[in-house]
């Protein structure tokens, strides 16, 4: 008999920061967040912290307290959300370049930074019909849902964002600027990208979608579809409930509408019409059991911990 689900939360933070010596953090932070209970990924580098955890409420707070106290950072942003079940599998810390990759070790936020905008002010800036509002994600998270008007860069990667700039908004550095991203990592570093090309008035959603979507009533709300999240829940939507329209490939980790799951490309648990035409026979084959090795664990009331679980834990870009 599967064993029920027990209720958790999730907490999406980061914090941009100068520390001196980020492996000295990575010990301590993995022994806390696994005292406490909770799994999923944190991202520790020179420039700061980054990640997604869950847990029980109880030991996520104290986990939280915990990473505060580690790094030193009491103002470390944080959005919470309630899923039904645990979204990772594991705990995970890791030492990186970058907590966010865009790319370019010359773009420090802490150097010189967009404008932060409240969720509650939000509508009235992108309402300006002469302002410039970009959507700083990726084109699979664009295509599920984001603000009505807002320009998509189509990258398939934030480290493909300064070329698209330069690119294709070079002649745009006197126009106002609004930027939004998932958790509001993205846009901040992008933010401060901009004004090193010589943006001049660049805006950016504090907390991202994840807090709008938090704050801002459902009735009062510009946001259109669904916000996609780097976990099993796909998306969530309006108050931070998980958005039951989209499912997740197996194969390539992205976002998938009902129709997607009827095209003749899509495989349940090895390939959709994204990914299909890029894997081999072996690939597929390898796929096939996983997803078999999967639905046999689940039916078990076990957690599978192979190679997609541990993509599970995986926070790409928030």
């Amino acid at each position: 008999m599967a064993k029920p689900a027990s209720p958790v939360t999730v907490a999406a933070l980061y914090r941009f920061a100068r520390f001196a010596d980020p492996a000295g953090l990575v010990a301590p932070l993995q022994a806390a967040c696994e005292r406490d209970g909770v799994k999923g990924t944190l991202l520790v580098a020179h420039e700061g912290i980054n990640g997604t955890i869950a847990g029980p409420a109880a030991g996520l707070r104290q986990a939280l307290a915990a990473i505060a106290a580690i790094t030193g950072l009491d103002d470390i942003a944080v959005s919470f959300s309630e899923h039904a079940e645990a979204p990772f599998l594991r705990m995970k810390v890791k030492l990186k370049r970058e907590i966010v990759t865009i790319g370019d070790a010359g773009v420090d936020p802490l150097l010189a930074a967009g404008t932060y905008v409240a969720p509650r002010d939000w509508n009235a800036l992108i309402a300006d019909p002469d302002l410039l509002l970009i959507d700083v994600r990726n084109d699979y998270e664009h295509r599920i849902g984001s603000f009505r008007g807002a320009v998509d860069p189509q990258t398939g990667s934030f480290g493909e964002f300064p070329a698209f700039v330069r690119a294709q908004l070079a002649d745009a550095k006197g126009r106002k600027v609004a930027m939004f991203c998932t958790g509001g990592i993205r846009c901040e570093k992008a933010s401060a990208f901009m004004l090193q090309e010589g943006f001049c008035e660049v805006y950016h959603l504090k907390g991202g979608i994840l807090r709008y979507l938090e704050d801002v009533p459902e009735a009062d709300s510009l946001w259109q579809g669904g916000c996609f999240v780097f976990d099993e829940r796909v998306a969530v939507g309006h108050g931070m409930v998980a958005d039951e329209r989209f499912r997740l490939c197996h194969g390539c980790r992205q976002p998938l509408t009902a129709d997607d799951c009827q095209h003749p490309d899509h495989e349940e648990g090895v390939a959709c019409r994204h990914c299909a035409g890029s894997l081999s026979e072996s690939q597929r084959a390898a796929a096939r059991e996983r997803h078999r090795q999967m639905r046999l664990a689940k039916a078990r009331g076990e957690d599978h911990i192979g190679p997609a679980a541990q993509a599970r834990s995986q926070p790409r870009e928030r």
